[in-house]
């Protein structure tokens, strides 16, 4: 398997439990194309895809604290911006999760 190579573009004193916008990227297991493809250059959300998408749309609902703006689903990840507008209930942690934990 291969390593994570990329450097992180994290500011290293920056507080990322502050409120504000933030870009996320959200990839696949393995980099795996499960949520579509792209057709005559337009992303075609499979029934997976589709999910994905209904699950993007209710984090409002499960963060009241966080509005969505824009957001692109493609093969095999998702980016999007939130805007996050209180720190109380988001539980942000100031670390990226381990890589080649165990996948439940």
């Amino acid at each position: 398997m291969r390593e994570h190579d990329r450097r992180s573009i994290r500011l290293p004193t920056y507080d990322y439990n502050s409120p504000g916008y933030y870009y996320l990227t959200i990839c696949t297991a393995d980099r795996l194309c499960v949520f579509g493809q792209i057709e005559d250059k337009k992303m075609v959300l499979n029934e997976i895809g589709k999910i994905a998408d209904r699950r993007w749309r209710q984090i409002p609902f499960r963060f009241p604290n966080v509005k969505l703006d824009v957001y692109v689903i493609m093969p095999n990840h998702i980016h999007g911006i939130v805007q996050i507008m209180d720190n109380d209930a988001v539980g942000a942690i100031h670390e990226s999760p381990l890589h080649g934990l165990e996948r439940r």
